[in-house]
């Protein structure tokens, strides 16, 4: 079965926000309260500030992240995706067609699938970007509201990322296992983060796993500076 994104967790589920979410869930913990520490902010390095700027606002997704000019060695899968939950099929149409008419490159088309619809494409700068909805009929208009927006980040070892990021503060929300986690989100964060194995992501997505250099994504942390086992740098938000 489907987790958070429309991820293969393995287990029981039933449709919930970009995907489906456990009826049954293996190792699973829920948040009562924010998080200590949480993702505050993420930030996309770009080699051109100002086509990005552009790019993001017709997307309809600026005032989710942050943008920052880089010149950092980078090919391949950077080992990430940010995925946007919508209310249905029109909304992921909308905001799909919105980020190819502004030079998105598409990766996957927008379509049905077992747990829902969704279509992947890749910016100009090469952030992967999913839209997704559990819905699968059309029955209502183009919100262009967002629902949820997800920072899905490939790992080679989830359980081991996971305990990692519990040992910074981070409050596990939901998880599986060694498929699948996903962290409380702060009072003030506009993301949340999840963690997924590298190579299933990659396949997900529809690219190659391999790639190298930087992962051209810094995440702000609301306790101090660090990186955790995959490379992923975290620093300190004000």
């Amino acid at each position: 079965m489907r987790g958070e994104a429309g991820l293969e967790t393995g287990q029981e589920s039933r449709s919930t926000g970009l995907g489906t979410a456990p009826s049954v869930m293996v190792m699973a913990t829920t948040a009562s309260t924010a998080a200590v520490t949480s993702l505050a902010s993420v930030t996309l390095e770009v080699a051109d500030l100002e086509a990005a700027r552009r790019f993001y606002s017709a997307f309809g997704v600026d005032t989710y992240i942050s943008l920052r000019a880089s010149e950092a060695h980078s090919t391949g899968f950077r080992g990430f995706t940010l995925a946007l939950t919508v209310s249905g099929p029109a909304t992921v149409d909308g905001f799909f067609g919105a980020a190819v008419d502004a030079g998105a490159t598409v990766l996957k088309p927008a379509a049905k699938s077992l747990w829902g619809y969704s279509g992947v494409v890749q910016a100009p700068d090469g952030t992967i970007w999913k839209i997704a909805t559990s819905e699968k009929n059309d029955t209502g208009p183009d919100t262009r509201e967002i629902d949820e927006v997800v920072l899905l980040i490939g790992v080679e070892a989830v359980k081991a990322t996971r305990q990692f990021y519990v040992g910074r503060g981070l409050t596990v929300a939901k998880s599986f296992g060694g498929k699948y986690a996903e962290f409380a989100a702060g009072q003030s964060s506009p993301v949340k983060l999840a963690l997924y194995k590298r190579r299933a992501l990659a396949k997900d997505l529809g690219v190659p796993v391999d790639g190298t250099g930087s992962h051209r994504v810094v995440l702000g942390s609301t306790a101090g500076a660090f990186t955790d086992l995959d490379g992923f740098a975290w620093e300190t938000v004000a």
